[in-house]
């Protein structure tokens, strides 16, 4: 994982419906909640997927943008952004090369489940590492939030 005070690699992924998205042109609309998951449609990505869903309007209020991360094509992104409603932009990086960039590359190449919160000068300001407690994200969420409305 990638420590907090260290510039956000930049990277170009295909979304969902295939246009390419990069993090520099992210950030010129303000911070980005980046979150790397290991796959769509299981348990524990849908449960993070729907808790990021079920916050996105109060996200989006305070001006960050929510990108997530997995290995899968655009098609599953698609399937699995429609089936659960989700409002947010899904990356394809189906080589894991910003995987890796990331330090989210796990135990026989799976994806770790990693939250990174960067501000809008592309500066990690936080972040969690943790494949099986979905709560740690959300928290990490809660207070990024918390840390705008002051």
């Amino acid at each position: 994982m990638l420590k907090p005070g260290t510039p956000a690699p930049d990277f170009t992924l295909p979304d969902q419906d295939g246009n390419p998205v990069s993090l520099h042109a992210t950030l010129k609309q303000g911070p980005v909640l980046l979150y790397f998951y290991p796959a769509d449609f299981t348990p524990g990505c849908t449960r993070e997927a729907c808790m990021i869903r079920d916050q996105h309007e109060e996200i989006m209020d305070v001006g960050v943008t929510v990108l997530g991360i997995s290995s899968q094509s655009e098609d599953s992104h698609t399937r699995f952004q429609k089936k659960h409603d989700l409002p947010f932009t899904l990356l394809a990086d189906t080589s894991k090369e910003v995987v890796k960039l990331y330090e989210s590359r796990g135990f026989l190449g799976i994806t770790k489940r990693i939250t990174y919160m960067i501000d809008a000068d592309g500066i990690i300001t936080d972040a969690v590492d943790a494949m099986f407690n979905i709560d740690a994200h959300e928290n990490l969420i809660n207070k990024a939030l918390q840390s705008f409305v002051q």
